[in-house]
């Protein structure tokens, strides 16, 4: 697995000296700034302890089984922002190499709201996935002809199991699902749009084309 965190803190000198911190227990693979330096901070050959609780498709010790990399951002607590494009640039080519060494699949390069949906935010609504998506390195977005199943709210969030979410809290679930694929509207509901899209998600998924 590949996940994407933001820093959420004032600035990228205070995220890296924590991050190399052994007492602040934290830890990532890599950290991208917002003009677009990539810093190694553990090997990827070693866990590093970037997810911390957390759940995708059934595994539940994320961090033994994913790469972490953190982005400079100051988060919904400090000031959250678009990432740069210098900042974005510079990750595409980290995570495709990541992606390449480990044969990651696109289902499973999520963020850390998708893997911790009732503690995490991050990278948050503003994060660019459709533009990885346009490069093969994460599922877009779904569009054209969607169609609502209208699934009671019990049966969305047990086919939102299915797709990958830890659903012990069902509106925390609900809303990292709507930070991710309907940032239009992030407010816990489940709605006729979040029916068609993860509808649609599964589609793609059993048929082979969210690899």
């Amino acid at each position: 697995m590949l996940v994407l965190h933001y820093t959420g803190m004032p600035d990228a000198p205070s995220a890296i000296n924590w991050l190399a911190n052994p007492e602040s227990k934290v830890s990532a693979h890599y950290v991208v700034t917002e003009d677009g330096q990539v810093i190694r901070m553990v090997d990827e050959g070693k866990r590093a302890w970037h997810a911390g609780r957390a759940h995708w498709r059934g595994i539940t010790d994320v961090n033994s089984a994913s790469v972490g990399i953190e982005i400079v951002n100051p988060g919904h607590e400090f000031g959250y922002r678009p990432f740069p494009e210098e900042q974005m640039s510079a990750l595409i080519p980290l995570v495709s190499d990541i992606v390449d060494r480990h044969a990651i699949p696109r289902a499973n390069i999520v963020g850390h709201s998708d893997v911790a949906p009732a503690r995490k935010q991050d990278p948050g609504e503003l994060f660019d996935w459709q533009r990885l998506a346009r490069v093969r390195l994460a599922l877009p977005i779904p569009n054209g002809r969607l169609i609502d199943p209208y699934w009671s709210d019990g049966a969305f969030l047990l086919a939102l199991e299915r797709f990958g979410y830890d659903i012990s809290d069902g509106r925390a679930a609900t809303t990292a699902f709507q930070r991710r694929w309907r940032t239009h509207t992030i407010d816990g509901v489940i709605d006729g749009e979040c029916r068609a899209l993860l509808l649609a998600l599964l589609l793609d998924r059993d048929a082979g084309r969210a690899r």
